[in-house]
């Protein structure tokens, strides 16, 4: 298993998107002054500068700076945040965790999914299909609360047989006084390694993908 170094690299770019900012308000600044002096010594005597004008280029500086530095901070706490999801995403490293999907993966006999049901159902079928879309074993779960809910395949096929190992996929139907309840199909998956992508930080799940911290419904 293997974790990418996301808090170093966080940081590193915050660093640098901190200094390149406080160095463009300090040249802003540094130029303003300069300027201003420089209309100041050579101002008409007799039509000297406007004091209001000039005072309302300095509170327009300072509105630019201010900004800058309100930018300054909201990246600084956005890679603290980053670098607090890295450390809570590591702690996933080996885990299980249950992420939406409808895939799921029958090894030595034994597959867990996972149903988040809007509400409370009277009865509950999950068919579980091979990759050619054949259905391969009709699970009955009964009645189920509201939240969600682990759900288990033994590998049993519908003809008696068991089922070999691999991939197969997952449907949920289920009911409540005769009304269709929605539900949405959880998979289970252990995490191998985190990763800080282009979009985010991100767990990869052997078989099933990348998923995002924020994907995850549950940890086991």
């Amino acid at each position: 298993m293997t974790v990418t170094n996301v808090s170093n690299s966080t940081a590193t770019s915050a660093a640098a998107a901190t200094a390149s900012s406080t160095q463009s308000v300090s040249d802003a600044q540094a130029n303003f002054l300069k300027l201003l002096v420089t209309q100041m010594q050579n101002q008409d005597p007799m039509n000297p500068m406007d004091n209001a004008q000039m005072t309302s280029q300095i509170a327009q500086l300072n509105t630019v700076s201010g900004i800058n530095q309100l930018n300054t901070t909201v990246q600084s706490l956005a890679a603290a945040m980053q670098s607090s999801q890295a450390l809570q995403a590591s702690s996933l490293l080996g885990r299980d965790v249950l992420v939406a999907g409808s895939n799921l993966q029958l090894a030595q006999g034994q597959a867990s999914m996972g149903v988040d049901f809007a509400q409370a159902a009277d009865a509950v079928t999950v068919t579980v299909k091979d990759s050619a879309g054949q259905v391969v074993r009709t699970l009955s779960a009964g009645a189920q609360a509201a939240g969600l809910q682990a759900i288990s395949w033994n590998g049993t096929t519908d003809a008696g047989g068991t089922a070999a190992d691999g991939s197969y996929s997952f449907e949920v139907q289920a009911v409540r006084n005769g009304q269709a309840v929605n539900t949405t199909p959880l998979v289970a998956g252990r995490v191998d390694s985190v990763s800080l992508a282009g979009t985010g930080l991100s767990l990869n799940l052997p078989g099933l993908g990348r998923f995002a911290l924020s994907d995850v419904k549950q940890v086991r």
